[in-house]
């Protein structure tokens, strides 16, 4: 708490200021342009690594950057990943939703070791609510990942996109210079496009490419941010010979 209360003393002198004037300038009118999923990982900054001001973004954190599917969800129960999706591209008319995963990822080392069925047994989950979660609504991308282990990882994956006719075809790291857990967080990224797809309110704006949904991934080691390149077929670095190449691809693929 001393080292928090000391952060507040030096914002209170450097940043204050600034920031009070953006919060003045959005005070009635704020637009956030894209809702933002990402990891509570403590390593995790999106407002820097975007350079995202005041009123830029909703940003939405668990553990594991999780939006779990519509199908888990009957009428008398929900979470804040659901309610984040209506607020934001309900109710602020957001058309820009970005789930971003990261390297060495704590919720993905346990995911993997959930293919022990004993360590994820009903027994070992009522007593952990990480296991809790990550059983109920990560196991898909465990799965998809072991159809990529199965094949030699080699061959591409294919993920439902915004519409049931609609398909991403990935290639998860194919130079093999990820570990095991980092394919596993890239799997589970795109895993989540899929699942956001599958709430009908989102439904009508998606048919009409009135909403988009990205993958960004970022290297906790390196600090450089990829993109999934539906037209490359796998995440790449976002670095000053390709960022005007991928603008003109989300310009051609979401416009």
């Amino acid at each position: 708490m001393d080292r928090i209360f000391r952060g507040i003393m030096k914002y209170r002198r450097t940043n204050r200021g600034k920031m009070v004037e953006q919060f003045v300038q959005v005070k009635n009118h704020p637009e956030p342009k894209a809702l933002f999923f990402t990891c509570m990982d403590s390593r995790m900054l999106p407002a820097r690594f975007t350079e995202s001001n005041v009123g830029d973004m909703f940003i939405v954190r668990n553990a594991g950057n999780l939006i779990p599917h519509s199908q888990h969800f009957p009428d008398e129960y929900t979470s804040c990943e659901p309610a984040a999706l209506e607020l934001g591209c309900v109710h602020n008319d957001i058309r820009h939703v970005i789930v971003c995963g990261h390297s060495d990822c704590k919720a993905m080392n346990l995911l993997h070791l959930l293919r022990d069925t004993e360590y994820g047994s009903t027994v070992n989950r009522r007593k952990s609510p990480l296991r809790a979660w990550l059983c109920s609504h990560a196991m898909s991308s465990l799965e998809k990942y072991q159809q990529l282990e199965a094949a030699g990882f080699g061959t591409p994956l294919v993920f439902q996109a915004e519409t049931p006719l609609r398909r991403i075809s990935a290639y998860i790291d194919p130079e093999d210079k990820l570990s095991v857990t980092d394919k596993l967080s890239q799997v589970n990224t795109l895993q989540q496009i899929q699942n956001i797809a599958s709430y009908d309110f989102l439904k009508k704006r998606l048919e009409t490419y009135d909403l988009h949904i990205h993958a960004l991934w970022f290297d906790i080691y390196t600090g450089d941010v990829h993109y999934f390149s539906r037209q490359s077929k796998q995440f790449v670095e976002i670095n000053e010979k390709n960022v005007d190449g991928l603008v003109e691809e989300v310009s051609k693929y979401y416009c």
